[in-house]
């Protein structure tokens, strides 16, 4: 029996990914899969909780995975599929939707916070995703999750879940579902805004201006750092909270690079923005080359991704099917 540690995380396919979803989790990933059994999934479902163009929507998801390959996740190594190929996300959303209290859900802070931005507009689904977030998580039995700050919350549902609405209620002697642990990621788990040091790198934001897509050409890269937020000090910092663009834009110049921030700080100790922003920009469109030029040989080559993603689903669904099966049983439904 195979010692390694399953672990299960996912984008979703809501535009272009970004340097934050890079260096921030699928950079990680590429690490993680040699030595752990690793499922990297493309999670369509999560999409639609908010508008979203439906032609849209199939070609970001199979963008989003042909990314995760050019970034270097390797199908050999890691099972890559698209949610709503496995209806069992849905089964068992469904089934944790219905032993989950209300009151858990209406604590999700990231609920409040993205139904303000939608208003009158915000949908059940938006309210309820934590619960496939869940089930996502849940239904490969995964050991550990990678997640950055901002989703620990949603991993601590799906725990309390796991343990105190199936394992304890439906489960004398044995656990039908697995507890995952966090696992944080450390440095680039949350690259910044460029041009709001104080918020998160999204896709969501209406600013293009606010980050750089894997797909951003060398020139769309060099205006976006021309025009990225500075002030007016000499010397890049990497320790000034009164200089969170500074912070930010150094840690990003550390992962790419290798140097390390306090190294970096001694050297960029008299430079300029200016300088500096030449520097960073040469470093993000040599390092975005290989990936990109990687990612348009798979997009001309469908039947390639199709292939891949269709092994994927069979082993994704084996385990899925499997664990929704168990859950079934242990709470009730006739078979």
């Amino acid at each position: 029996m195979s010692n390694k540690k399953r672990i299960l995380s996912g984008v979703q396919p809501t535009g272009d990914l970004h340097l934050g979803n890079w260096l921030g989790a699928i950079r990680n990933w590429v690490d993680l899969q040699k030595e752990n059994e690793t499922f990297f999934c493309v999670v369509d479902l999560h999409a639609i909780t908010a508008n979203y163009e439906p032609k849209e929507l199939s070609k970001n998801t199979l963008s989003t995975a042909a990314l995760y390959l050019a970034c270097g996740i390797n199908p050999a190594d890691s099972t890559i599929f698209i949610q709503s190929h496995i209806p069992a996300h849905s089964e068992l959303c469904w089934i944790l939707n219905c032993i989950t209290p209300i009151n858990w859900l209406e604590r999700m802070i990231q609920f409040k916070e993205k139904s303000i931005q939608q208003g009158n507009n915000v949908s059940i689904g938006l309210f309820n995703y934590p619960i496939l977030m869940a089930a996502d998580i849940l239904l490969y039995q995964a050991d550990l999750v990678p997640v950055g700050e901002d989703q620990k919350q949603h991993l601590e549902l799906a725990r309390d879940i796991a343990q105190q609405r199936i394992n304890a209620k439906f489960s004398k002697d044995k656990s039908i579902l697995k507890v995952p642990k966090p696992m944080i990621m450390k440095d680039g788990s949350k690259i910044m805004s460029l041009i709001d040091g104080t918020k998160k790198m999204s896709k969501s934001d209406p600013n293009e201006n606010s980050r750089i897509n894997l797909l951003d050409s060398p020139e769309i890269i060099t205006k976006k750092i021309k025009r990225a937020k500075s002030d007016s000090q000499i010397g890049i910092e990497f320790n000034n909270p009164e200089r969170p663009e500074s912070k930010n834009l150094l840690m990003i110049y550390s992962i790419l690079s290798g140097v390390e921030t306090g190294e970096l700080e001694n050297q960029l100790s008299e430079t300029g923005w200016g300088s500096f922003k030449k520097l960073i920009t040469e470093l993000l469109i040599e390092a975005l080359e290989p990936l990109q030029e990687k990612y348009k040989v798979l997009i001309d080559d469908p039947y390639q991704i199709n292939k891949i993603l269709l092994d994927g689903k069979e082993k994704a669904e084996s385990v899925a099917n499997s664990t929704l099966s168990k859950v079934k049983k242990e709470l009730g439904f006739f078979k």
